[in-house]
């Protein structure tokens, strides 16, 4: 089952770039960019909604009186804010009418589709826990819980989540593995685009991986100096 959020922001290159990636990350989305337009389509259709994701200033209106009329209408929908405005007393006023997060711009995407992911889940806790049954992918002596960002080796589960680019990059590594990777398919069958900004963060990414795996006695990537990498995986 997809879940749907409601997104409420009126900076369009904002707005665009969270929907296309929320999209990408198996999330279905609604947004709006206006107060009016996201009340009367929650009003229409509330319970269709798994989150609402509010902009605390928006265009003649107010994000924090926007959630107490969300509230009104279904006060079991849960909610996070997005916001420039981080002063303490906000923070407070936010997370006083009963947000479960409240997020400063600018954030990192990666990590805004993960609370998004834990409060769905705080939320439908027995959903979560039936897809993560059904999507958990065994490599080697790994097991990847798709739908909790999380890995166990053997029968010890790591404590770190994994970003979704991490675990995309993963399960790439996985479909293409014990063979040579080049670093420039790797970005642009995964990513779309290979530029040095995603090559960087792809160091990052296989860095990480490596630490994350390095207990293993299955699964480990090795560098192909000048070409890409190798994913190994014992079976």
């Amino acid at each position: 089952m997809q879940h749907k959020v409601l997104f409420v922001e009126d900076e369009i290159d904002l707005g665009n770039v969270v929907k296309q990636y929320l999209q990408l990350m198996d999330l279905e989305v609604d947004w709006h960019t206006t107060a009016e337009d996201a009340f009367l389509a929650f009003d229409r259709n509330k319970e269709n909604y798994d989150l609402l994701m509010i902009d605390v200033q928006l265009p003649g209106a107010d994000g924090f009186e926007l959630a107490k009329k969300f509230s009104q209408l279904d006060d079991k929908t849960p909610f996070l804010f997005l916001t420039a405005r981080n002063e303490k007393k906000d923070r407070l006023l936010g997370l006083g009418l009963g947000a479960d997060d409240y997020i400063s711009k600018p954030f990192d995407i990666d990590e805004l589709v993960l609370r998004i992911r834990n409060i769905i889940r705080r939320n439908k806790p027995v959903e979560f826990s039936q897809k993560t049954i059904s999507t958990d992918l065994k490599i080697g002596d790994i097991t990847l819980h798709k739908d909790v960002f999380k890995l166990s080796i053997g029968n010890t589960p790591r404590k770190e989540s994994l970003t979704p680019r991490e675990m995309e990059l993963l399960e790439f590594l996985y479909k293409h593995r014990n063979s040579v990777l080049k670093r420039e398919d790797i970005l642009l069958q995964l990513w779309g685009e290979n530029d040095y900004f995603l090559g960087r963060s792809l160091d990052v990414f296989i860095s990480r991986l490596r630490k994350l795996l390095s207990s293993s006695n299955k699964v480990k990537i090795e560098n192909v100096y000048g070409v890409g990498f190798i994913f190994t995986v014992l079976e």
